[in-house]
């Protein structure tokens, strides 16, 4: 269990110390905005539309899966994306495309899994500054008009034309409620901008304040179809791997997802965690006595070039409000009134 775990999912006495740390980055966080909307420290406008899409925790929050959910909605609906995002921080570097060819260690294991699911569509670029990551796949790839931000909800230095927040209410995402550092949390509901569209899961664990004048549209997370690596068109439910063997094998990012699907299937297997961005290896996914093995699709795939015919990836879609989908169009093609 990670240190933060110890108190960022309760209240214990050391945040009488935290809490007003909290309150000390709450005035950072708005002090910083403040400035850029007075022109005090300069932005940038790409000249496309730029979403940005984040979580409000420091966890993901089902940001990965409704970032995968609005590049089909663009991409069905004609439009031509790219993704842009700072890729694993401790290989940060200048602005590269992330292919199926390129390591996930360098890019990070979502930017990798965008670049695998939807790299020949939409390409995906990494950098340490997102501004030269936009521009440089702009340049490259001219016949893209929008720009998808995976993550950047406090990068004000990058102007934005939607923002989409993933707000999970689970207790892993939500924690006690409270910022940083004495919760998991790197804004509040409050201090979004009322232009801010959320997109909330787990929705009926939390209150909703009715004087919140953002709407929020529900997500609905579904985790429970794998399918081979080696043929991915092999699709099963979890439940259908019945009384086999079973072996789980993730990272500290899914755990917690992982554990909550075996309990609702009912299957019966060992989980393996591995520490955030753990290189795998042969060896994390080979078991002599095992008939099956599961990994989070981010990972799974991390595991192409050496997979087995046991190993299958369990993928994590986003059902989301319909209604969002026209709002999102509607404010792309020039009608900001839907918002």
């Amino acid at each position: 269990m990670k240190l933060s775990e110890l108190y960022w999912h309760r209240i214990t006495p050391l945040h009488f110390v935290l809490w007003p740390l909290s309150v000390l980055y709450r005035f950072f966080l708005a002090g910083k905005k403040l400035c850029y909307w007075l022109d005090i420290l300069p932005s940038v406008t790409l000249p496309v539309p730029v979403i940005i899409v984040d979580s409000i925790s420091i966890g993901d929050g089902g940001k990965t899966p409704l970032l995968l959910w609005l590049v089909d909605l663009l991409l069905a609906h004609g439009f031509h994306p790219g993704i842009v995002t700072q890729g694993n921080s401790d290989n940060a570097g200048p602005p590269a495309a992330v292919t199926t060819a390129n390591s996930s260690q360098h890019s990070g294991g979502k930017a990798f899994l965008l670049a695998q699911l939807h790299g020949k569509s939409c390409p995906v670029w990494v950098g340490n500054d997102r501004i030269a990551a936009a521009q440089a796949l702009l340049t490259t790839h001219p016949e893209c008009n929008v720009i998808i931000s995976n993550d950047g909800l406090q990068y004000h230095r990058l102007e934005r034309d939607i923002e989409v927040i993933a707000v999970d209410f689970n207790e892993q995402n939500f924690g006690n409620g409270l910022l940083l550092p004495a919760g998991p949390l790197r804004s509040t509901l409050k201090d979004l901008g009322k232009s801010s569209i959320l997109v909330a899961n787990n929705l009926q664990n939390h209150y909703i304040d009715p004087s919140q004048q953002n709407k929020i549209y529900n997500m609905k997370l579904v985790n429970e179809t794998a399918y081979l690596v080696l043929d991915p068109q092999q699709r099963k439910t979890i439940a259908d791997f019945g009384k086999e063997s079973i072996r789980i094998v993730t990272d500290a990012d899914n755990v917690h997802w992982l554990y909550e699907l075996m309990q609702k299937t009912g299957i019966n297997a060992e989980l393996h965690s591995h520490p955030e961005n753990h290189r795998f290896k042969t060896e994390d996914i080979h078991f002599a006595d095992a008939d099956i093995v599961l990994m989070p699709e981010e990972n799974a795939l991390q595991c192409k070039d050496f997979a087995h015919g046991t190993l299958w990836a369990v993928s994590q879609k986003a059902w989301v409000n319909s209604e969002l989908q026209s709002v999102l169009l509607r404010k792309l093609r020039g009608n900001p009134s839907s918002l």
